[in-house]
């Protein structure tokens, strides 16, 4: 099983924050006026009722005080209708909404999914209750309730059906020091997004002969290394040349997200790399740096900078005047949004002083890209051959398709053919989607880390195209406390299923046994409570998701099996690893890069291996097996120590998901 197949896997089972099996706490009703303020322990439910009439729509406010939430709804009858986690960890709003179908009591359920115990506060009320919306555009806006404040960042939306726009709006504000709302004509920064105008430069020139998608990177950037390996411009544009990510290199490098970054930067990054994730169209995994690339070979032919190739070829031929490509941090942008992250404190200002381009960069109005949208069906710029490519699914070494096309990804929603693409940077989210056949667009933009442009879009979808799409039929999550009675399993059988399991190399899955109940714990996750449904079988709670043990004759098993997303996963069980016989000492030291030209010391500090950068926090390394730890810095998940044939520790490889096995040499 490759790697990045069971990375995808996993992150659905095992990355979501599920609870263990909680105590329900009643807190009794909600009522408009009256704020409610609690504490929640890790383990409790929070359970609130509220009495509705029948089409009645209600915004309420949970402010978060040093523990991470999530609020549930539940129908009159107890089914479950709707979940709200915004990234924002344990500071800052969860904003949700409730609308309800028919007169009676709806229930809030709170919820700690901190993976950590211990007690935080909230702050629980409601913002507003009015009747629910009846007319599409009425409906759009009442979507954006939550941002549509005169004291937050906030979103802008633009529906196209039939080459014209028919619907745009702005909520919130664009910049919070100077009260600045947000209209349709507010620019705005929609990060990979971008990615299609760089696919579609690259086939401009395609089109004029000045080079071929099948063409070799190394004939137009000589300084992308020799791997051994041809690297195809039709590869940087799927995401499948095996490049290491720009943002994850950067980032383990020592830089800091708001710096400064540019194109220069990422070049010289690109230049010193010694090892590719994976060998040339082998997989697919999310490239930045494919973009970085194929935007400077734009710029090396045209001989023109990129920004200016786009607005010569794509922006003005569109008469898109309120897009461009942002290449100098320093440029003044009138009627900018700017971006946002929110805490307890309030909000905060998400810097972001990119000066690279091709990857992300694009600064636009929901009104112009709505100009671009339309370019795919009637067309202005390029031809039926441009598009079709674009839109064409692209295809790995083994003939398998994976949703990926050209700077775009092809799949279906609720039945219908979508090509879609998201984009976040900073506090920006953006998401432009596409129904051909149905000749809809949605876009929407946001200023604030917290929005999901995606999910928002879709709803947006979902009202202009009722009924067009299709629905099956909505399994009933019914609001019930969980039991154990499920199946009866015959425990002296179950005691066998105990045990570490290993998925991958340094990532195991642990089965514990408490109070006759069956638990799963994933290395550097939370526990998930497993619900028997043969006595073989445990559907993992809340997940698509179920766990086979292989029988062993009535022995201790060796095998489990992970269902799920139509893959099966085999993990063997392995010796559970004793972390207190480490000796944290063996790996401390100096450890350089030079393919990053940085440096790590890993040192020992009150009984923990602690890595120190000169520009980063420092950060706790975790044993996890024999000369392999895990860390919480996102850039530096795992770290696999080598030594030579004396048993001396010579250096480590790192990974860190888009990034794999980078060498960092022991120095002292």
């Amino acid at each position: 099983m490759k790697l990045s197949i069971i990375r995808l896997s996993l992150l659905l089972l095992l990355c979501i924050p599920i609870n263990t099996i909680q105590a329900q706490i009643e807190k009794g009703k909600l009522v408009k006026g009256n704020l409610i303020s609690s504490e929640i322990n890790y383990g409790e439910k929070h359970k609130y009722t509220i009495h509705l009439k029948k089409d009645q729509f209600v915004f309420l406010k949970l402010m978060q005080k040093d523990i991470d939430l999530k609020v549930t709804t539940y129908n009159t009858s107890g089914e479950k209708l709707a979940d709200f986690d915004s990234p924002n960890y344990r500071n800052g709003y969860e904003l949700f909404t409730l609308v309800s179908s028919k007169k009676g009591n709806y229930i809030i359920e709170v919820v700690s999914i901190d993976k950590e115990e211990h007690t935080g506060k909230y702050e629980l009320f409601i913002q507003s209750v009015k009747p629910k919306a009846v007319k599409k555009k009425e409906q759009v806006d009442e979507l954006f309730t939550v941002w549509d404040t005169n004291d937050s960042p906030g979103a802008s939306v633009a529906v196209v059906k039939d080459g014209k726009i028919i619907y745009k709006n702005g909520y919130g504000l664009a910049n919070l020091e100077y009260d600045i709302p947000i209209s349709s004509t507010s620019i705005f920064h929609i990060a990979s997004v971008s990615k299609q105008f760089t696919v579609f430069s690259i086939l401009l020139l395609e089109k004029q002969g000045k080079l071929s998608l099948d063409d070799d990177i190394r004939k137009y950037i000589s300084e992308v290394p020799d791997f051994g390996k041809t690297i195809t411009l039709r590869h940087l544009a799927s995401h499948t040349s095996g490049l290491r990510d720009q943002w994850n290199l950067l980032s383990m490098g020592g830089w800091r997200m708001d710096d400064v970054i540019t194109k220069e930067h990422v070049l010289k990054l690109v230049s010193k790399q010694k090892e590719l994730n994976f060998n040339p169209g082998e997989e697919y995994a999310y490239c930045n740096t494919g973009f970085t690339l194929l935007a400077e070979v734009v710029s090396r032919i045209s001989e023109m900078s990129f920004a200016e190739f786009t607005k010569a070829n794509i922006f003005e031929p569109l008469k898109m005047s309120n897009t461009l490509f942002y290449d100098d941090h320093e440029k003044i942008v009138k009627n900018r949004a700017y971006s946002y992250t929110s805490g307890s404190d309030g909000y905060k200002k998400s810097v972001l002083n990119y000066a690279n381009v091709g990857a992300t960069s694009l600064f636009t109005t929901v009104e112009d890209l709505s100009l671009w949208s339309m370019n795919f069906s009637n067309l202005t710029v390029g031809d039926s051959t441009i598009i079709n490519k674009m839109n064409t699914l692209a295809i790995l070494n083994n003939g398998k398709t994976f949703g990926g096309a050209l700077g775009q990804f092809v799949g279906k929603y609720k039945g219908l053919n979508e090509i879609q693409h998201g984009g976040a940077d900073a506090g920006y989210r953006s998401y432009l989607t596409r129904f051909p056949d149905e000749k809809l667009a949605v876009i929407v933009f946001s200023n604030s880390a917290e929005f999901n442009s995606g999910r928002i879009a879709h709803k947006v979808v979902d009202i202009y195209l009722k009924d067009k799409i299709k629905v099956e039929p909505k399994k009933k999550e019914v609001k019930k406390e969980s039991t154990l009675d499920v199946l009866d399993v015959d425990q002296n059988k179950i005691t066998n299923y105990v045990g570490v399991f290993e998925l991958q190399p340094g990532f195991t899955i642990s089965i514990s046994k408490k109070n006759n109940q069956l638990f799963a714990k994933a290395t550097g996750q939370t526990v998930l409570p497993l619900i028997p449904i043969s006595t073989t079988e445990f559907k993992v709670t809340g997940v698509e998701a179920k766990i086979e043990f292989i029988s062993n004759e009535g022995k201790k098993i060796k095998l489990l099996k992970l269902h799920q997303g139509g893959q099966i996963m085999e993990a063997p069980r392995v010796k559970e690893f004793d972390k207190t016989a480490v000796m944290l000492s063996d790996f401390s030291g100096d450890f350089f890069s030079e393919e990053l030209s940085t440096t790590y010391h890993f040192t020992v500090v009150k009984n923990q291996l602690v890595a120190k950068h000169s520009r980063l926090s420092d950060f706790k390394l975790n044993p996890i097996k024999k000369d392999m730890f895990t860390s919480d810095a996102w850039f530096f998940r795992q770290i696999e120590f080598i030594r030579d044939s004396n048993n001396i520790i010579t250096g480590c490889k790192v990974s860190s998901g888009r990034v794999r096995n980078l060498y960092f040499k022991k120095i002292k």
